[in-house]
């Protein structure tokens, strides 16, 4: 039997240990800073570009190629030793495929988007994973997109990509129960740089793909999604709190798209 973590027994954060990957961007940064307020130990990863704008954010960073298996599992290895085991896992690598039909895209940057969303997920799920089930109740979360159960047209790979994970997650959830619970967060639009061209991918100062202001109108809710909105389903899929729930996808869009 998985040895009990200290977060359970306390019934808090304290000293949960947590990696994540991608956690420069938006999302990223304001996840590890409320994840390190709540008493967590942080591993962060992430493109070198990203972490020499961001690197400051967490107490412990690494640089990653997500798109390269020997990258993944060397930084994972690296942040188990940093923090003496993990507890939790939080994967944001992703990045979008041109505006353009699906039908129009080239190969190359349909084995682009693949690898940087799909394969990505599979390498850090394929080496964290047996970290984590040293730990009873520990968790993985990915970070998906509505865009993966919703789909709308000129997202090219992307969407299909975000598709694949979708399923992954819950292949993972079965294999990897009762021990280790994964799950799913699928934002709608978030105001960040990824509306941007993506940090570490980009300047981050292109026109968003989508407009904020003209977004929140169609939104039931009224505004497009700021990082808050993501960052704290995420931390709930950490907790016990949701200690039940394994293979499952929270959609989080203000109402726009209702599975």
């Amino acid at each position: 039997m998985a040895a009990e973590s200290k977060y359970w027994a306390d019934g808090l954060f304290s000293g949960l240990r947590l990696l994540v990957t991608g956690g420069c961007g938006g999302i990223g940064r304001s996840l590890v800073t409320h994840c390190q307020s709540l008493g967590m130990k942080v591993v962060v990863a992430d493109l070198p570009a990203s972490l020499e704008r961001y690197g400051d954010i967490g107490s412990h960073t690494l640089p990653i190629d997500a798109k390269n298996p020997d990258s993944v599992q060397r930084a994972v290895v690296q942040s188990a030793d940093l923090l003496g085991g993990l507890d939790g896992c939080v994967n944001l690598v992703g990045y979008m495929s041109p505006a353009q039909p699906l039908v129009q895209t080239d190969v190359a940057v349909w084995d682009d988007v693949m690898r940087g969303n799909l394969d990505s997920a599979f390498y850090i799920s394929r080496s964290v994973l047996p970290f984590l089930k040293s730990t009873l109740g520990s968790s993985l979360v990915h970070v998906a997109s509505g865009l993966g159960a919703w789909a709308r047209p000129l997202y090219g790979a992307y969407g299909p990509a975000k598709a694949g994970l979708l399923l992954m997650v819950k292949e993972l959830a079965l294999e990897n129960a009762p021990v280790v619970r994964v799950n799913a967060v699928a934002p709608g639009a978030v105001d960040t740089a990824f509306l941007r061209g993506g940090t570490g991918r980009s300047d981050e100062t292109t026109a968003p793909r989508v407009d904020p202001q003209s977004y929140g109108q169609v939104v039931p809710l009224g505004r497009i999604a700021e990082p808050l909105d993501i960052v704290h389903p995420i931390i709930f899929l950490l907790s016990p709190a949701s200690g039940y729930i394994t293979g499952q996808t929270l959609h989080i869009n203000g109402g726009t798209y209702m599975p």
